[in-house]
């Protein structure tokens, strides 16, 4: 996805913040930079975010349902009551991420960075963390 295309949602879902929630629904966005963005109730479901740098991003509430977040940079993000669902979470980096009330059943944490992670409330039924 282009660069301007990418900003251009980002800035019609901070509107939706006030008003437009961000439909990124099975969008390509692989090793996009989006460190600290506020993506909250975002629908990412079956998006391809593999290697993306989302560090300290705020995607509360997001539907990641099916998402490829293969080695994706988390560390420190929101993710509080995101539904995760199916997602591809192998070789992430959720260090010190808030997963508190995430739905993360039949995930795949496989090799993941959980260190300091918060998962009070996470529903973990069925996700796998080994391979």
């Amino acid at each position: 996805m282009e660069t301007t295309v990418l900003n251009e949602i980002i800035a019609r879902h901070g509107k939706w913040l006030r008003s437009a929630r961000a439909n990124l629904r099975k969008a390509n966005l692989e090793r996009v930079m989006l460190e600290g963005v506020d993506l909250r109730e975002a629908h990412l479901r079956e998006a391809n975010l593999k290697g993306a740098h989302l560090r300290e991003a705020d995607l509360e509430s997001a539907d990641l349902r099916g998402a490829d977040l293969e080695s994706a940079d988390l560390r420190g993000a929101s993710l509080y009551g995101a539904d995760l669902r199916g997602a591809n979470l192998n070789l992430a980096n959720l260090g010190r991420a808030d997963l508190r009330g995430a739905n993360l059943e039949s995930a795949n944490l496989c090799e993941a960075n959980l260190s300091l992670a918060n998962m009070f409330g996470a529903n973990l039924k069925g996700t796998r963390l080994e391979k």
